[in-house]
């Protein structure tokens, strides 16, 4: 697909057969308060996210379990706790960079799908598809399972204080919160903006508390912690390093996702990002900083869950409080994935790269219902293993270079369009210095983790032939057109859906 050389101020859809007008009538009083269509609303995506909310979806996205789970996962392969603080510094000023990137490709292409959208712009059909494909099967689905598996940890750890948590509860902890966020997630696009503005406070209130006790610690002079000791000397381990904190900060581009349903994108992507980038790496550091004024390298690497180690030691008998906010943070943020998530496949399919089944509205909720349940789907699968740190892996790994691509796109736009408009213009430095610092992040861990990264390369391949099959591949037989159509319809009949009208570009 070639560009097309006017500048994009709203969103391309997939042509639809018909166009999903409703003239519904009067509400029907027996409905029971159900919500319905108004006569002539258009069945699509509205915009009903505010700069608050835009901002609680960053923070509460970003702020999962990363900061409770990679503290162990960066200390393993630094070796010492100030090597580890450079880490987790630095992986921010990478992000912010990444999503100041973001910020001008999203003013200018507001497109739902985010990198997806930005790949497909500037570099075509396949490319775009790859990246759809390494991001619905590995990175998002993958993200959401490491989220519910550490909320499932983090929540019944009060009634295991002795011992490690059965791993079958767990998982079945995990899947239970899953299934109840995709409810909410089909039900209502404000049920799920509430969700996330609750439980992004409830993140923040633990994490200051957290923080608020390490200065307190400082002022004791609880600072022996802090040296260069045994810092790893292999340079492959510290570039593995950057796979945890990174993964800490992932998150900060799903506002993209969503851009379609954020009120005046223009003006408030850029200020959510940017309040949200630095609000969540200041809330890092001083966390880390909190944790090591009291646990030493030992207790860090020896401890499934971080921050009720610390709370054990500190707290007394208002310890149980840490592992309840933890566990709410987590919750959270497994509903910030999904709510971003379903996006991507919603576009994904808007474009025809993805079943028909995806592209389609929920006719009295305005969600994009279908999409949000095959995510969960897809998470409940990664459920069969419990490995935390073997999924940031493969995360990390497909994450970097897919998004290293979408970044790569601002440079070649601004030589191919350079008459596109654009509200915000970032300095091609940051997109020069981003993209080099994503080659080094993914090359280096594969010489130093071969089979893992050769695992990730095997997924992101599989999606090769899955394009030529059932995307370039157009004049397919009749009577396998004939048997995808009627599938669609039944799902169609099922979730009461309807393709959304295409808008004008």
């Amino acid at each position: 697909m070639s560009p097309k050389a006017e500048a994009y101020t709203s969103v391309p859809q997939k042509d639809a057969e018909t166009i999903a007008i409703m003239d519904m009538g009067e509400p029907d009083k027996e409905n029971n308060g159900e919500k319905t269509v108004a006569p002539n609303d258009t069945i699509e995506l509205k915009p009903k996210m505010t700069l608050l909310n835009g901002v609680t979806v960053i923070v509460g996205s970003i702020i999962g379990s990363g900061i409770f789970v990679s503290p162990s996962g960066v200390l393993m392969n630094t070796g010492s706790v100030n090597m580890a603080l450079v880490v987790w510094i630095t992986s921010g000023i990478f992000s912010m960079i990444g999503a100041y990137c973001y910020a001008e490709l999203g003013c200018m292409i507001k497109k739902t799908g985010a990198d997806y959208a930005y790949i497909m712009v500037a570099l075509g059909d396949f490319l775009a598809f790859i990246r759809l494909w390494v991001e619905c099967m590995i990175i998002r689905p993958c993200t959401v399972a490491i989220v519910a598996l550490t909320f499932s940890i983090y929540a019944v750890k009060y009634f295991f204080p002795e011992c490690d948590p059965p791993d079958e509860a767990v998982r079945i902890l995990a899947a239970s919160c899953i299934c109840i966020l995709a409810f909410v997630n089909c039900w209502d696009v404000s049920w799920a903006t509430a969700v996330q503005d609750i439980f992004t406070y409830a993140k923040l209130l633990a994490l200051f508390i957290i923080i608020a006790t390490g200065i307190v610690q400082l002022g004791r002079g609880k600072t022996e912690n802090f040296n260069w000791d045994d810092t790893e000397s292999d340079f492959t381990r510290i570039a593995l390093s950057f796979y945890s904190g990174l993964f800490a900060y992932n998150g900060w581009n799903y506002l993209n996702f969503v851009i379609e349903e954020l009120q005046d994108p223009v003006k408030n992507l850029p200020k959510a990002i940017a309040i949200s980038i630095i609000l969540v790496t200041v809330v890092y550091v001083l966390t880390n900083i909190a944790f090591y004024t009291t646990l030493s390298v030992p207790e860090v690497l020896g401890s499934e869950a971080v921050a009720v180690t610390f709370a054990e030691r500190l707290y007394g008998p208002f310890a149980f409080l840490i592992p309840v906010f933890v566990a709410m943070s987590t919750f959270g943020g497994v509903n910030g994935i999904l709510l971003t998530s379903s996006r991507l496949f919603y576009a994904g399919a808007c474009e025809g790269q993805m079943p028909e089944i995806l592209s389609m509205i929920q006719v009295s909720k305005m969600t994009p219902a279908p999409a949000v349940i095959v995510v969960a789907l897809l998470s409940l699968g990664y459920l069969c293993s419990s490995d935390i740190f073997a999924l940031i892996n493969y995360v990390g790994f497909a994450t970097w270079i897919s998004i290293g691509l979408a970044v790569l796109c601002l440079p070649w736009l601004r030589w191919k369009h350079p008459e596109w408009n654009r509200p915000l213009k970032v300095n091609l430095i940051f997109p020069i210095l981003y993209i080099i610092a994503t080659i080094f992040i993914t090359i280096v861990p594969m010489i130093a983790k071969p089979k893992e990264t050769g695992i990730g390369v095997v997924i992101i391949l599989t999606g090769v032939p899955v394009y030529f099959l059932f995307v370039a591949w157009r004049n397919k037989p009749v009577f396998i057109r004939k048997f995808l159509g009627g599938v669609t319809v039944c799902l169609q009949k099922l979730f009461v859906v309807v393709t959304p009208p295409k808008k004008a570009v």
